[in-house]
């Protein structure tokens, strides 16, 4: 019986695998041996061959040239002798020769070695020089960083002045009218309340003292003197006063008498965004009898300008004849201006004097100053009507007639009864 072979034949197919594998397994063993011989044949030394030539092992056995070299060396003792001061010894050439061998071999070995040396230096320069070139880099990187901060800084503030220009009021937003520039600053701005304030008329001072002082004028007393008081709080939550501070200044400004007054009472409220009176100002203050004494002696036979007088002189327990008072409060004229029958000491300043007082806390020897100020614009024609005034009164006393004293005669008329 033949068998069949096919492509599909299980049995065949199995049996040439396996032939296959170990043709495979032999080609792999027979290439493994051949790497290790020829990994042994690398590790092991070769040996030398009967034609090649060992290296000499003696120095009887050094090249020809070098032999010679002996024999000269031989025939000419004595210039060696004189030369190096004794005969070589057989012993002692070789040792002479290998030591200078060894020291030419050193030499080269050396020479690479000073090679390195100088490479490691110039890596070590060049590591400096990096160092070296490094703050300059940083200096180049802060001056560009500098630059652009600066061209930043620029550009904001220049957008800011546009925005500023596109915001900032015109007299055409202002428009309307009578109100307080000081409340237009408050709400608006100060620009807003600078352009209402040229249109009212009314131009902020600078400087305040030199508005409301003359400078170099006589510094004491005159026959007009102003007056003006600051007040403490007392009592339950403050709201009865006691005197703080007095102040006069005479007819031109200048301060003659300022003095704080020590607190009879415990001080409950010392008002000081208002009153400018501080613990520390009043603690070591004058006797308030001792003010009293010596402001009553000033006022005496003078005019006494003030604003609400009558609060101060109360303050004081003073009193005072009143022909003698001059209370801008009370004045006519300046009512109108401010449009009120009880007009602040600001509101005045600010229409009259074209002056910003009392911003924070006040000042009395400021208020005071600013009182006379606003009597000596007007006080040619507040003088004159005050005289006018008297002059009127006397009048008309004069012209009153006083009924006759005496008897009356009755007439009757008509039928008697």
């Amino acid at each position: 019986m033949s068998t069949v072979i096919t492509k599909n034949n299980p049995t065949q197919k199995r049996k040439q695998d396996k032939k296959n594998k170990t043709a495979k397994k032999k080609k792999k063993e027979f290439w493994i041996k051949v790497i290790k011989n020829k990994s042994q044949a690398k590790q092991e030394p070769k040996k030398p061959s009967g034609n090649q030539m060992l290296p000499p092992s003696d120095t009887q056995q050094f090249s020809s040239n070098w032999k010679a070299l002996q024999e000269l060396l031989k025939k000419q003792p004595e210039k060696s002798q004189q030369q190096n001061g004794a005969v070589p010894t057989e012993k002692s050439k070789p040792c002479n020769i290998t030591t200078e061998k060894v020291q030419r071999k050193t030499k080269d070995i050396v020479k690479p070695a000073k090679k390195t040396v100088k490479t490691t230096v110039s890596k070590d320069q060049s590591v400096n020089s990096a160092n070296a070139k490094e703050p300059t880099s940083n200096a180049a990187k802060k001056r560009k960083q500098d630059f652009k901060d600066k061209q930043v800084n620029e550009q904001e503030a220049k957008r800011q002045k546009i925005e500023q220009k596109a915001n900032k009021p015109t007299e055409e937003d202002i428009w309307f009218d009578d109100v307080d520039p000081d409340d237009i600053e408050a709400t608006i701005g100060t620009e807003a309340a600078e352009i209402m304030r040229k249109k009212m008329g009314i131009h902020q001072s600078k400087d305040v003292e030199s508005a409301l002082v003359k400078e170099r004028a006589f510094e004491g007393l005159t026959k007009a003197v102003a007056i003006d008081c600051e007040m403490v709080g007392v009592g339950h939550d403050g709201e009865d006063s006691i005197l703080a501070r007095v102040s006069l200044v005479n007819l031109f400004g200048k301060c003659i008498y300022d003095k704080y007054v020590k607190p009879t009472e415990k001080v409950t409220d010392y008002r000081t965004h208002v009153s400018g009176i501080r613990p520390e100002d009043i603690r070591d203050g004058e006797d308030v009898n001792t003010v009293r004494k010596e402001v009553a002696e000033i006022l005496q036979g003078r005019i006494v300008v003030g604003h609400a007088i009558h609060n101060d002189l109360k303050i004081l327990l003073l009193d005072h004849p009143k022909k003698k008072i001059r209370d801008t409060q009370k004045y006519e004229p300046f009512r109108k201006m401010a449009k009120s029958k009880r007009p602040a000491l600001r509101v005045l300043c600010r229409e009259v004097l074209n002056v910003k007082v009392q911003q924070g806390e006040h000042s009395s020897v400021q208020d005071a100053q600013a009182t006379m100020r606003l009597y000596t614009t007007v006080k040619k024609q507040w003088e004159a009507q005050i005289k006018a005034g008297i002059k009127d009164k006397d009048s008309e006393k004069k012209r009153k007639r006083k009924p006759a004293q005496g008897r009356t005669k009755t007439v009757w008329t008509g039928l008697s009864p």
